[in-house]
């Protein structure tokens, strides 16, 4: 008998643990999930710098960057729309946290390529992370002649190297903020007292200002490594138009080279003597996989 009582409150208790359970899915509640942040940034880059976003696997994104002379001639050069260099790119999305690229510049007639991996990405719901922190490792390569090719010049010099930590945080729907510590590496330098690695710090931004316009920024202070003269800290600011799979990006910069090198290293406009450039980003992108679901 005692046995037969216990096995009845033991099918009476599962039954009602399973009602409960049958009620709460009615209700509408589900055990909350880990959802990650997205669009703290339109495009994985901010306007030079690479941003905390990073494109969903299975995509390509297609850049144009482009950006003429500097403003400070005046008519003489039609306010720098006489004078245009640019960047044309190819970003593959390799996974959610795992993106490369490839690109090639007429400032130097260098090819660059990076890998950029975010081991935390701000997210959402229970283990969920406050901020995104990426890590960014380029190469670029130098295509101009050989200044002098009488002497023994090696592959080698053409290159440079940099390495960089993105740590970011998108505080809300209209604002978005990281900074960027960044190391870049020479080979060769132009002259002896110039050190082969340059040290510097960067500050990129987003503020919405309608449902398909925003306000970018970003900025590099070099920390260690700049030179005494003729050359300068990068500041660039633009205005990213969203127009359905293209992202539009109006700006204004004092640096002509569009790769961590060439941006951080050798930017020889300044703000206050008017010595920058007005310029546009066009990014495309093109869905190569069918993406999977979360």
């Amino acid at each position: 008998m005692k046995q037969s009582k216990l096995l009845a409150l033991l099918l009476f208790f599962s039954m009602g643990v399973q009602a409960q359970d049958d009620l709460l899915s009615l209700l509408g509640e589900e055990k909350p999930k880990k959802e990650r942040v997205k669009y703290a940034f339109k495009s994985p880059r901010v306007i030079n710098a690479h941003s905390m976003e990073f494109l969903n696997p299975g995509t390509m994104d297609f850049r144009i960057l482009h950006r003429f002379g500097t403003l400070d001639q005046g008519y003489k050069n039609f306010f720098g729309l006489d004078q245009a260099s640019m960047r044309m790119s190819f970003d593959f999305g390799l996974l959610h946290n795992l993106m490369v690229g490839v690109g090639r510049s007429t400032f130097k007639k260098e090819v660059d390529a990076f890998i950029k991996y975010a081991p935390i990405r701000q997210s959402k719901g229970p283990w969920s992370s406050p901020v995104t922190l990426a890590f960014v490792s380029g190469i670029t390569v130098d295509g101009l002649p050989w200044a002098d090719p009488t002497r023994q010049n090696y592959f080698s010099s053409r290159l440079a190297f940099y390495n960089q930590a993105i740590l970011g945080r998108k505080f809300s729907e209209g604002f978005t903020l990281q900074l960027m510590p960044t190391m870049v590496h020479k080979n060769l330098v132009q002259a002896a007292s110039d050190p082969n690695d340059i040290y510097a710090l960067g500050v990129g931004g987003r503020l919405k200002l309608s449902k398909r316009m925003a306000l970018t920024w970003d900025y590099t202070h070099v920390l260690v490594g700049m030179p005494e003269t003729g050359f300068y800290n990068p500041l660039s600011i633009g205005l990213d138009i969203e127009t359905g799979g293209h992202v539009f990006q109006l700006h204004v910069t004092n640096a002509t080279g569009m790769n961590e090198r060439a941006f951080i290293t050798e930017t020889t406009g300044q703000w206050g003597k008017g010595q920058v450039r007005f310029g546009f980003n066009l990014s495309r992108t093109f869905q190569l996989k069918k993406p999977k679901l979360d």
